[in-house]
């Protein structure tokens, strides 16, 4: 295929996500940013959040105060409160006394702004690879070449890159080499789900003990009624997500500045003891309706689906289904547990920008971020790379949630124009 030559930009974003959306946003709004030509480049067919996991009646994690704009602007016109204000439910929303909308109408908030820059997003391209453009021992330039749907390269020359691409399912090693008939991660839930469940009484083993595998337990429950699901997690319970108001405020944006000013091995004590607000946990409300079902399962006298506790998985084993081996935490007895499709709701690694970036890993080692998420360069480089998203270990457990997506884009908008260029020389620079 024929290569096309872009002309140059001032920002390309990898990724268009909410991340990016809301620097697109900041961009848009911000005194002086809306000068810079900016680009950004989407793999996905259109704009998608979690598309596998809008499951019926699940909602979002945060207040929707908590949007792309309004901890940053509350006079934005592209707020959560004004987006239900232009599709005339306003009123109807503020009846409902619900501070956590739910996930498909939290999506259809970010189509809605992600429309206002319809022509600044190159969706269904794949960026390559990234490379420098070095000139008279200098890179003051960045190429980042990419394929569209057709199969045409693209080269776009860019000042300023912020890479913003999401995570990868977390698959454990024990489920690598299974069938990817049998065994799915959640990411697939949605329409995988049907295929895999809908076929009669199908015995169905949901692994981990977060929300989603709670999401998707409870779902199986409601939507398939033949099926036989087994929750399967390590914990001795599902625990429920602390969203208590102090705790909370670890969520907030100056939180960020002290976890970041923090001595690594401080900063990750601290992280540890605070997982137990994002990780491994489950909405209190959920919790109280799958112990609900399971308890109308006693009432009854069929009990078809079931929460197996304290169980660690010491092998897994294909052939005619599935056969899980399992340890009781308690007894260290193993049993072995037949199934027909696992689901793993295993998270995600947050890993990608180091695949991207390989081409410039000479440059930029381990791609340690400053405080404003700028990636440390070398002395060389006028060129500025930002990463989103893949930060929480600098940062703090909000920089892979929603929770502070408009400040953090006016940050990396305010070091962009800024103009300066903070030198931060590896160690490996010399």
């Amino acid at each position: 295929m024929a290569q096309m030559i872009q002309r140059e930009k001032d920002l390309v974003g990898v990724g268009f996500g909410p991340a990016n959306l809301a620097l697109a946003v900041a961009l848009a709004e911000m005194p002086g940013a809306r000068r810079l030509d900016a680009h950004f480049i989407e793999r996905q067919d259109g704009f998608h959040w979690h598309r596998d996991m809008q499951i019926e009646g699940s909602t979002v994690q945060i207040s929707f105060l908590k949007d792309l704009a309004t901890l940053r602007d509350p006079r934005s016109a592209f707020t959560f409160v004004n987006y239900l204000h232009d599709k005339g439910r306003l009123e109807s929303f503020i009846n409902l006394k619900q501070d956590a909308p739910t996930r498909e109408e939290f999506t259809d908030y970010f189509r809605w702004a992600a429309a206002a820059f319809a022509q600044s997003v190159s969706y269904g391209e794949t960026v390559e690879s990234v490379e420098p453009v070095v000139r008279n021992g200098a890179v003051s330039r960045l190429r980042v070449l990419s394929r569209d749907p057709h199969g045409t390269r693209i080269e776009r020359l860019t000042r300023d890159l912020v890479v913003a691409i999401g995570g990868r399912p977390r698959i454990p090693a024990l489920f690598e080499a299974l069938p990817r008939d049998r065994v799915i991660h959640t990411s697939d839930y949605v329409s995988c789900s049907g295929p895999l469940i809908d076929r009669g009484p199908m015995r169905v083993a949901v692994i981990g003990g977060g929300q989603s595998a709670a999401e998707v337990f409870y779902d199986i429950i409601q939507r398939f009624p033949e099926a036989q699901a087994s929750l399967i997690l390590r914990d001795h319970a599902l625990r429920p997500a602390d969203d208590s108001p102090f705790v909370n405020e670890i969520f907030d944006a100056d939180f960020v500045d002290a976890v970041h000013g923090m001595d690594a091995a401080s900063r990750r004590a601290l992280i540890a003891s605070m997982r137990n607000t994002n990780y491994a946990v489950v909405d209190h409300s959920l919790i109280e309706r799958i112990y609900a079902a399971l308890y109308r399962q006693q009432i009854s006298g069929e009990a078809r689906h079931r929460v197996l506790s304290g169980c660690a998985i010491e092998a897994a084993r294909g052939g005619n289904g599935l056969t899980l081996s399992l340890r009781d935490a308690v007894t260290g007895t193993t049993i072995d547990e037949g199934f027909d499709v696992a689901i793993l709701a295993t998270g995600y690694h947050h890993d990608g920008h180091l695949r991207l970036l390989e081409g410039l890993g000479a440059d930029l080692g381990t791609c340690e971020v400053d405080r404003f998420y700028r990636v440390k360069t070398p002395a060389s480089y006028t060129a500025r790379i930002y990463l989103q998203g893949c930060n929480e270990d600098s940062h703090g457990l909000s920089d892979t949630l929603l929770s502070i997506l408009p400040l953090r884009a006016a940050e990396i908008v305010g070091d962009i124009l800024s103009g300066t260029v903070a030198k931060h020389p590896l160690a490996s620079a010399g």
